[in-house]
Formats: C-alpha cells, structure tokens, sequence
C-alpha cells in the first residue's frame, strides 16, 4: 500500500476556500487485514466521505465549524478539513472495506485478498 500525501485546495460553495490538511495515520498489517487508524479531531459520521475509485482510496473529513461564544484572543487549530489519498495494492479486497468512526478517529478495515494470505500445503501420501 502506496500513500500519496499531497494536501489540496479545494473550492466549496460561490466564494469561500477551505484548504485541506493530511491527517495523521497509523497502519497496521495482521494476517487477514491492513487497519488505517486516521485521526480527525472535529469530524463526525455525517462528515466523512470516503471513497474507492480505481485504485485509489480517498479520505474526506469535513469539520464543522466551531461556535464561539465571545472574542477569539488566541487560536492554534485550524478550520482547515483533512484530505488524504492512499494508492492501493491489488491485494486489497476493495468491495469488502469497513468503516469505524469513535471520538476522531477513523479505523478502516482493509481486507486481503485469499490469493496472498499465507497458507498451509499439504503434502500428499
């Protein structure tokens, strides 16, 4: 599994333009599985849009915009939205993916396919 990891401007409604920034991901492999683990601090289910075109998997979280009741005087986050693609292997049961979303953090389940698990020969009498 490839990852690409260009941030992208993109255009969202008439006039207004929100960038998008990579978020952070921690992959592990197992025997039957890849798992993605991408934290998205302020993304919710109705957020999220996730996508497989080809073999490219695309990850979109949509923050919602905070309310704040008084006057602003410092801020480190950003209003940015998280934006990252991840290139494929054909080793990947694409229509078999499944999505988790608890507390920001979004664990994608990412199958392998039968062909490349690791089996057992048996040897014949």
């Amino acid at each position: 599994m490839t990852t690409a990891t260009q941030p992208q401007q993109r255009q969202m409604g008439d006039a207004t333009r929100r960038h998008s920034v990579m978020p952070s991901v921690n992959i592990t492999a197992s025997h039957d599985e890849y798992v993605l683990e991408v934290e998205m601090p302020g993304v919710n289910k109705e957020g999220l849009e996730i996508s497989v075109e080809g073999n490219e998997l695309t990850i979109i979280g949509r923050r919602q915009p905070d309310s704040v009741q008084g006057e602003v005087m410092y801020r480190e986050t950003s209003d940015a939205d998280y934006r990252r693609v991840f290139e494929l292997s054909s080793d990947i049961e694409t229509g078999k993916i499944r999505a988790e979303m608890q507390q920001g953090i979004l664990k994608l389940h990412l199958p392998k396919a039968e062909r490349v698990k690791p089996r057992k020969i048996n040897i014949a009498d």
